[in-house]
Parts: structure tokens; C-alpha cells; sequence
């Protein structure tokens, strides 16, 4: 009897080893003034082509949209790994989901809610509510609206 006890005890994990993990929120857990936010750079609706831009240190209290524009047409513009996307006219940026929150089915972007797309230029991130590690869809407009209307997946014709 003695043993059994002995033996169910050893799978009870020290109290040390909790030490060190914290229960703040992502979202919460940089302040505004040093955020991380990915940019989902979109090619292509149809071919779900994009790619993620992470910025880091990103300060949202004073970041306009018009700014994080231009910082990601930049980084799109002269970073390795971007040539695809270099003839794309990127103009619009929408909310793709924020840390802990529900996401959409669409892989790329979220086809829903048309009032999260940014449209003021000289707004800054933090008066759009945007929190540390939310997720951000960079795209054409008019692409956009073209697949809203035709919302069809292409995966067998290549580009």
C-alpha cells in the first residue's frame, strides 16, 4: 500500500516547475508603445497567396494607418522574399482577427465585416483598437471587392 502511494505521488509535478509562466494575455502583455502585429500580405484572393509581415516595436499610440502603409509597401519594396508581391498596388488595410478572438474560415482574409476596413489614413492604430499581436489583411481594394463578388478558390490552374 505503501509503494502504491509512494508511486502516484511521483507523477504530481514539483511547485518549481510552474515558476516562470505567466497568466497575462498577449494582447496586454507589451504595452502600446512596443507592439508586434502581423501584416497578412494578400497577392492573390483567388490562389490564397499571402505572405505574413511581423512587425515589431510598433508603436500604435502614435502609428497612423497611412504609416503602417507605407512601412509595409517599404518593407514589401526592398525585403528578400517579397518579389512576387512588388507588382501589387497594396492600398487597403482591414482587421483579420485580434489575439484571443474568434477567427474566420477564410484562410487569408476576413470576408465579413466590412466596417473593420481602415479607411482613415491619419487614424492612429491604437484609436482603431488595435492591441499587441492582432492580426492585419494588407491588400488591393479593388481585388477585393471583385472576389467578394465571386468568391471562388482557385487551387488548379496555375498562376
Amino acid at each position: 500500500m505503501t509503494s502504491a502511494k509512494h508511486c502516484s505521488s511521483a507523477f504530481h509535478l514539483p511547485h518549481n516547475m510552474s515558476d516562470g509562466i505567466s497568466d497575462v494575455l498577449t494582447n496586454v502583455a507589451l504595452p502600446k508603445t512596443e507592439a508586434t502585429i502581423t501584416l497578412r500580405v494578400i497577392k492573390s484572393f483567388e490562389y490564397r497567396t499571402e505572405k505574413s509581415l511581423v512587425l515589431h516595436k510598433l508603436n500604435l499610440e502614435t502609428t497612423t494607418v497611412g504609416e503602417l502603409k507605407n512601412n509595409a509597401r517599404r518593407a514589401v519594396q526592398t525585403g528578400s522574399g517579397w518579389k512576387p508581391y512588388r507588382n501589387v498596388h497594396l492600398d487597403t488595410l482591414k482587421l483579420y482577427t485580434k489575439a484571443h478572438g474568434a477567427k474566420t474560415t477564410n484562410l487569408i482574409i476576413n470576408m465579413d465585416h466590412d466596417e473593420w476596413i481602415f479607411d482613415d489614413d491619419v487614424r492612429t492604430l491604437a484609436e482603431l483598437g488595435i492591441e499587441n499581436e492582432t492580426e492585419i489583411s494588407f491588400f488591393n481594394r479593388t481585388s477585393y471587392e471583385a472576389f467578394k463578388q465571386n468568391p471562388e478558390i482557385r487551387w488548379d490552374i496555375p498562376q
